[in-house]
């Protein structure tokens, strides 16, 4: 074949790829081909962009029947436990479907620090938690204990794989849930513990309890854009932390357990302490949500953290693309923007936002079908010169040659 007929393969072959592109791979590979410094710009436009929907909401995107940036608040939330699964499921490739027990261990390590209906209170005079500084003292404490749980849990089942350790990460969601609700003495059982810590930020006159708080309940900055906020900058700080991971030694052995863990383990990696790894990295960011929870809901009961909410978790990083760090975020809005978005609306008397489970088995039913992937899947660039490598591979042999 001829140098002009295998370029006109080519072309031919790259228009044939070009129209299977979904929406997702054309933005990824319009990303991919920024620089460094391109990207930082597009970030911080897009992130300040995020920043002001509650303020100025468009119209199309509006939730009528709740307030948009409570909405957004339970975005940011939900946002940062996609983060945390995905380390766990995206990265390292380890099926958790009780990853809403670590929610639950963050929340309740606030609550039972912070809240006067339990026993274990240390808030207030002779406590060792002064009252303004209580809930971002517990935050650390939170994070700390739960990763601690995800160490106790991790060393003696991941050993598992598949289905096994599905089951046993199933079982441990179960278990916090039902001590939660039976430790009455120290959980208050199912009535749950009530008036939970929060930040102490711009008090005044019109709000003493400051803006976090629920009284701040009017206007467009209202309580829950100022959570919302707080959540969006820690989604901006784990998107780094989680970023220099994966570029790291620790991600590419991530990478490698995910793809094939006995051709890793052959290779020399150490399994099972890269899999530790993120079992207890994923179950700290984990308890970093919980305590944005109860602080944003100032109550925290075990209704909230049954295995329907572990689905909707594992159902966001699915959607979005598994060890895609932003595509599980857009999972995020959409299991959270959804139902908010259809409450209130009724077609032909059905009330569409009590429908949400049955759009999302759907979603997941086509997607799988068309799109196993998810929307956004992941490019893992495993070398450190990836990019220079596939440039060098496409040049003609006119630019391969080094100039005389």
């Amino acid at each position: 074949m001829s140098s002009s007929e295998s370029d006109r393969a080519s072309t031919a072959s790259e228009k044939r790829a070009k129209r299977l592109l979904a929406p997702g791979d054309g933005l990824r590979q319009w990303w991919d081909g920024l620089s460094r410094t391109q990207k930082w710009i597009f970030g911080v436009l897009l992130f300040g962009a995020v920043a002001l929907l509650p303020l100025y909401t468009p119209p199309f995107l509006d939730t009528p029947g709740i307030s948009f940036g409570g909405t957004m608040a339970q975005f940011a939330m939900v946002a940062i436990i996609a983060i945390g699964l995905n380390v766990v499921v995206g990265q390292a490739g380890l099926l958790d479907l009780g990853y809403v027990g670590f929610y639950a261990v963050g929340a309740y390590t606030v609550a039972l620090l912070t809240s006067p209906d339990s026993p274990w209170n240390q808030v207030g005079a002779g406590k060792f938690l002064s009252t303004p500084w209580a809930w971002l003292s517990c935050v650390p404490l939170a994070m700390a204990i739960t990763a601690l749980a995800g160490l106790i849990l991790g060393i003696p089942t991941l050993r598992l794989r598949g289905d096994y350790l599905a089951i046993v990460t199933l079982g441990f969601g179960e278990i916090i849930r039902l001590m939660a609700d039976n430790l009455s003495d120290i959980t208050n059982g199912p009535r749950g513990l009530n008036e939970v810590a929060f930040p102490r930020v711009g008090e005044s006159e019109k709000l003493p309890e400051g803006v976090f708080s629920s009284a701040n309940s009017t206007g467009e900055a209202n309580y829950g854009t100022w959570w919302f906020w707080l959540g969006l900058f820690l989604i901006v700080c784990l998107l780094m932390l989680v970023g220099n991971l994966e570029r790291s030694r620790v991600g590419r052995a991530w990478i490698a357990i995910r793809e094939d863990e006995d051709a890793a383990e052959v290779m020399g990696v150490n399994t099972f302490r890269f899999k530790l790894w993120a079992f207890v990295i994923g179950a700290a960011i984990g308890g970093l949500s919980g305590a944005l929870y109860a602080g944003q809901v100032q109550y925290v009961a075990p209704p909230t953290f049954n295995i329907i909410n572990s689905m909707l978790f594992l159902c966001a990083v699915v959607l979005g693309g598994q060890g895609n760090k932003l595509g599980v975020i857009f999972g995020a809005f959409i299991i959270v923007y959804l139902p908010n978005r259809l409450l209130g609306v009724e077609f032909l008397g059905i009330n569409l936002g009590d429908l949400k489970y049955l759009f999302f088995g759907l979603a997941l039913v086509v997607l799988m079908i068309f799109r196993p992937e998810g929307l956004f899947p992941a490019r893992q660039q495993l070398l450190t010169y990836g990019k220079a490598a596939r440039d060098l591979l496409r040049a003609t042999p006119a630019e391969k040659e080094p100039a005389a």
